[in-house]
Order: structure tokens, then C-alpha cells, then sequence
């Protein structure tokens, strides 16, 4: 028996489409991290990062984005930043019922990015 992806566990694009609007919810209401989206097309934006997480997760389907580093180049994200982003992503996942184990798996797959995304 091969083990369920994080993506099936989650309930797959839809669901996943879901909790990226709900983060984005979140992240343009919190005013230590809306600014680096002013000039950003959130609906082109939304699909990217709901395509990202969906491969991250194990979807199965090719990610053809930006590399973190390219994607985040010239915006000098700082820790905080990263952590108000984490937090965000971990208070979504919660409300919609993802267990305990499974936000930690996913928050440790964040973190695996943290190098890639501050300081560029």
C-alpha cells in the first residue's frame, strides 16, 4: 500500500484552493506583510501559490514557477516576515481542520524554504 500524499490527505486542489484564499485573506489584512503585495496581481498570485503548494504537497503535477529565491529576489524579506507568513499558513490550515501532524509536516516543508525566500 503506497503511503497518501499530504495533497490527497488535504483533500486535493479544491481544498487546497480554498485555504490559499483563506491565507491571502489573512496575509492582505496583516499590515507587517500586505505591503509586499501593493503592486501584486492576487488573483495571478493565488493560482501560482495554490500550483506551488499543491506540488509541494505531493499533487503529482509539475511546478513551472519561479524559483523561491527568483520569486522573492530584490523584496529583503526579513525573519519576521517569514514568520508572520508561517503563521498565517499554520492558523488556515487549522481552521480547516487539517490535524495537528499534518500542519507540523507542512510548516517543516515551509521551513525547508526559509534560505531561499529571506534576505533577496
Amino acid at each position: 500500500m503506497t503511503e497518501q500524499t499530504l495533497f490527497t490527505k488535504l483533500g486535493g486542489q479544491e481544498t487546497i484552493d480554498k485555504v490559499v484564499d483563506s491565507f491571502y485573506d489573512k496575509v492582505l489584512a496583516d499590515p507587517l506583510v500586505n505591503p509586499f503585495f501593493v503592486h501584486t496581481d492576487m488573483a495571478k498570485q493565488r493560482r501560482h501559490q495554490a500550483a506551488f503548494i499543491g506540488f509541494a504537497l505531493g499533487s503529482g503535477a509539475a511546478y513551472t514557477g519561479k524559483s523561491m529565491a527568483k520569486a522573492h529576489e530584490g523584496m529583503n524579506l526579513q525573519p519576521e516576515h517569514f514568520h508572520a507568513i508561517a503563521a498565517h499558513l499554520k492558523t488556515t490550515l487549522e481552521e480547516f481542520g487539517v490535524a495537528e501532524e499534518d500542519v507540523s509536516q507542512v510548516l517543516v516543508q515551509v521551513s525547508t524554504l526559509r534560505d531561499d525566500i529571506l534576505y533577496k
